[in-house]
């Protein structure tokens, strides 16, 4: 499909920079494609659920990813950031470079000051450029590996708040609580995903009483979340792989519930992709550890997902196709429409929407 199908005008004073509090009090715009649309919020969620449906919510965690560096080559030195996007060894990790012209392959960068003294080690931390692709991306090796490069990582690196936010206010501690979700557990994601950011305990409690039971799976956001489609045709674009699992326990969880007659209710579009990479064709959901990169695009035929609870996305972005082939190119525009005609807040820290699907 062409990519500017799904190409929209967003006002800048549509981008939330700052979440609504409490989390549960954001706008949520309710979309069934034969319908309409509904204006509610999220404390209403319980209500417009039924008892037997199930949350999947992802419990990935944030990590400090972007970090500040020196290229360390013969005689010369150039500043570079790197934006880590995905893990692929104990001591390796892809990342997005900029600029990434700077770099070539043997290249030394250096993050952190240097130390004579053993105690204060971590505060440097050295990385090799080992691979160089396309559009920034690299492959690095760093001279920590395990639990002692998450640690260098945790002392080195900055928040990454989405570019749309970071290019209008500098990141602060409070980034730091309002960027992660209440339940947030398994450290490897470099981008929070932001539909759980509205859940709050007494939101949980609410749904307990009505009956809606939740189960966890982890995909580690990437960075590639944030990367623009520069492609004419969806069928040109590539996605950057990110790693999920599913486990045996919340598999059957689920395949019982939907057996019961229950709606599964994918939190985010990260948990949605996660478990259509795990389903089967007859719907039902396998366990799952790897690597997915798949692209959800109009004509895709959804095996697992019921019922999508997610934010308002970038115009001509994957995600925004995603949505738009759960419930309607159409139905989505005319969603859209009416979200910023009435003020919903856009993005990361903005409201929410809850999707049907056609």
């Amino acid at each position: 499909m062409r990519v500017d199908l799904f190409d929209f005008e967003l006002p800048e004073t549509s981008i939330a920079l700052r979440p609504v509090e409490p989390r549960d009090a954001a706008r949520m715009l309710v979309v069934r494609p034969e319908k309409g649309v509904e204006d509610r919020i999220v404390r209403d969620l319980p209500d417009l659920l039924q008892p037997g449906d199930v949350l999947v919510l992802n419990d990935t965690k944030v990590i400090p990813s972007r970090l500040y560096g020196l290229r360390i080559r013969e005689e010369t030195a150039a500043r570079v950031e790197i934006m880590l996007h995905k893990r692929e060894g104990a001591d390796r990790w892809r990342a997005f470079a900029r600029p990434a012209k700077k770099l070539n392959v043997g290249d030394r960068i250096r993050f952190g000051e240097s130390s004579e003294s053993a105690a204060c080690e971590l505060v440097r931390l050295d990385a090799e450029v080992e691979e160089k692709g396309e559009g920034g991306d690299v492959a690095l090796r760093f001279s920590f590996a395990g639990a002692f490069l998450d640690e260098a990582i945790a002392r080195l690196g900055e928040l990454p708040l989405p570019p749309y936010i970071a290019g209008k206010r500098p990141t602060d501690d409070k980034d730091l609580r309002d960027y992660q979700t209440v339940y947030a557990k398994d450290e490897g994601a470099v981008a929070a995903p932001t539909a759980g950011l509205h859940f709050t305990e007494d939101l949980f409690r609410r749904l307990d009483a009505r009956g809606i039971a939740r189960h966890f799976v982890t995909l580690h956001v990437g960075a590639g979340t944030f990367l623009p489609v520069k492609a004419e045709d969806t069928e040109e674009h590539r996605m950057h792989a990110e790693w999920g699992s599913v486990s045996e326990e919340t598999a059957r969880a689920l395949n019982e519930a939907r057996a019961r007659g229950g709606r599964i209710v994918a939190v985010g579009t990260t948990s949605l992709r996660l478990l259509e990479s795990a389903a089967r064709e007859d719907g039902t959901v396998a366990p799952f550890s790897g690597d997915t990169s798949i692209f959800i695009t109009p004509g895709y035929r959804f095996k697992a997902v019921d019922v999508l609870m997610t934010n308002f996305h970038l115009p001509r972005s994957t995600l925004f196709m995603l949505v738009s082939a759960f419930s309607g190119l159409d139905c989505m525009k005319a969603a859209y429409a009416h979200a910023i005609e009435t003020g919903y807040r856009f993005y990361s820290y903005g409201d929410a929407s809850l999707l049907f699907r056609r």
